[in-house]
């Protein structure tokens, strides 16, 4: 009798839900040991990270507001990550876009801030990003189709080259260098928060929600329907399958896949430009590294982008829940929250792979018992 590996005909969508339910309470079961090893209570630990200090708090409308905007950059940049990878073509690039997406943002927003009106200089800034970045990106895609270079290698060290670009942007102390306040004499990030900044809707007295959440959930719609009703959708689906079989069906897939990532840049693009047009500010840290947390939230929803928006949303509340419990219980670091992420990336990945094979006994004769 032995044990052997068979691939699932078919795994119903509700027990499909308990896998993954189970790995993500495993994890934090996990990290509830942990914070008991060190004396903290788990259950008052995860109520406050849950929560993320609202309950009895008297402002707890800005904590939410805040939690907001650190979820559209998220989530904007895992769907643009998901296109790409959908097809294959694995952009490991998406911080470096990002950081150039930040730059061009920022440079519209000080030189046109209030001398154009607000609305279209949201609007320059917006495309400015989308092209800076898209660009940016599209630069490996014509590298592969080209010469078939690796484009996870390339990507890669494209996130370096922009990263240490913005570095220097944000330490070098000279006149031309309208990025830094004139008027500090050590290098201090220019605000222009004042001059142009994203609107909010008003939703009762204190509370307003951000546009940009509104546009983000907008596009993630769009992008589902682009992936599944519309012909290039279906091109990204045949080209990530086999590429051979698209170039037999009479695809031009070196168009598709420029077309493709081009795409996807512009899109984490967009999402620099929420996230700087929202603070007001450039920094070293403006990308809060979603370029990497999007690759693992696009795994974790399997390039699913009506998962991608629920998975952002739990990773950002786990990202800025820490933080906050941080603050209590001094015993936890807030980098608490990238272990708890890393068990739920593991234990979600081990689901899934129960999800598509079982494990099968194999007794003498050939009889099989799973």
């Amino acid at each position: 009798m032995g044990l052997h590996i068979v691939k699932r005909d078919n795994c119903p969508l509700w027990k499909k839900c308990c896998f993954y339910f189970v790995s993500v309470f495993a994890a934090l079961l996990i990290g509830a040991i942990i914070l008991l090893a060190i004396g903290v209570d788990p259950i008052a630990y995860y109520t406050r990270m849950f929560t993320m200090g609202t309950i009895g708090n008297r402002i707890a409308y800005k904590t939410f507001m805040n939690y907001l905007a650190d979820f559209v950059p998220l989530f904007l940049t895992s769907v643009a990550l998901s296109l790409a990878f959908k097809m294959r073509f694995w952009n490991i690039g998406g911080e470096g876009q990002f950081i150039i997406g930040s730059i061009a943002t920022a440079l519209v927003a000080i030189k046109l801030g209030g001398v154009l009106p607000s609305w279209l200089v949201l609007i320059l800034m917006c495309l400015a990003a989308m092209i800076a970045a898209g660009v940016y990106g599209v630069i490996v895609a014509a590298l592969k189709v080209r010469f078939g270079t690796n484009e996870t290698l390339l990507t890669l060290m494209l996130n370096y080259v922009a990263l240490y670009i913005l570095i220097f942007l944000m330490e070098t102390k000279q006149d031309w260098n309208f990025f830094l306040d004139p008027e500090v004499p050590r290098p201090v990030p220019v605000s222009f928060r004042d001059l142009v900044s994203f609107p909010g809707i008003p939703l009762g007295e204190k509370f307003e929600l951000n546009i940009c959440v509104v546009l983000a959930v907008l596009i993630g719609l769009i992008i589902y329907v682009y992936l599944r009703y519309t012909k290039q959708g279906y091109e990204i689906n045949v080209v990530g399958d086999s590429a051979g079989t698209a170039h037999y069906a009479g695809m031009k897939v070196s168009r598709i896949v420029l077309r493709t990532v081009f795409l996807s840049a512009c899109l984490i693009g967009l999402a620099a430009a929420f996230k700087v047009g929202t603070t007001g500010i450039l920094s070293t840290a403006i990308t809060d590294d979603v370029g990497w947390t999007g690759i693992i939230v696009a795994w974790l929803s399997q390039l699913n982008t009506a998962a991608i928006l629920f998975v952002s949303a739990l990773i950002s509340l786990l990202h800025f829940g820490s933080t906050i419990a941080a603050a209590t219980f001094s015993q936890v670091d807030s980098s608490f929250a990238n272990m708890l992420q890393g068990l739920i990336l593991f234990l979600v990945l081990a689901a899934d792979f129960f999800i598509r094979f079982r494990v099968v006994r194999t007794r003498k004769g050939g009889s099989n018992n799973g």
